[in-house]
């Protein structure tokens, strides 16, 4: 008999584990780990006990996660009550690149501005930025990470401690420019990386900075 029959007849007749238990008592299978063979009931026993551990890592992960992310949601609603509180956009850009370094832990912060209509202060984040770089960011749909720097962005950070980078383009009704942030930690920003809180905190920023503009 071909063994998917044998299966097949066995998940039809249920009833064939009652009638011959004694005939399922003598059978035994090699131990899933190795070593002597064991009854067919012992054998699903250590199968059942396996399949609870898987659940119960799945669980724990689950619950580290939540952990996580609930972290992240307090970081960002204080974030929020920051830059509500600024009242121009020089505080703005501080309190920003703050809250990333200390709250995020992200050791390396670079906001570069580049509105139609400049306002009248001269900061750093307002610092001419090369059009190939610019072209970029206005093709950014989402935050983009990876292990490099696009263009000339890579002059902005320390390189030799720069392994994964994130760059968060700052838009509302039109692109303002670009957040940048820089890790040592190669596994940080990788590629792979859900950007969900990215994308908020872009979004927040956004509009944060874009209070104290010129329209």
């Amino acid at each position: 008999m071909e063994a998917s029959a044998v299966a097949e007849y066995l998940k039809q007749n249920p009833a064939f584990f009652e009638d011959y238990a004694d005939v399922v008592a003598q059978i035994f299978v090699p131990h899933p780990h190795g070593g002597h063979a064991i009854p067919i009931a012992e054998r699903q026993m250590l199968a059942l006990r396996d399949k609870v551990y898987d659940l119960e890592q799945t669980l724990r992960d689950l619950i580290r996660h939540g952990n996580e992310n609930d972290q992240i949601g307090e970081k960002l609603h204080r974030s929020t009550l920051a830059l509500i509180a600024a009242t121009d956009l020089e505080t703005t850009l501080a309190v920003l690149s703050h809250t990333l370094r200390e709250d995020f832990d992200v050791p390396q912060v670079v906001i570069r501005l580049w509105p139609a209509n400049a306002p009248d202060v001269e900061l750093p984040e307002l610092a001419p930025v090369a059009d190939e770089l610019r072209e970029y960011v206005e093709r950014l749909r989402s935050p983009s990470c990876g292990p490099e720097a696009p263009a000339d962005a890579g002059e902005w950070f320390d390189t030799e401690r720069s392994k994964s980078f994130a760059f968060l383009p700052l838009r509302t009704e039109r692109t303002l420019g670009v957040l940048g942030l820089a890790s040592d930690d190669p596994r940080r920003f990788h590629g792979e990386l859900g950007t969900v809180y990215l994308l908020r905190l872009a979004e927040l920023a956004s509009v944060a900075i874009a209070r104290f503009l010129p329209r």
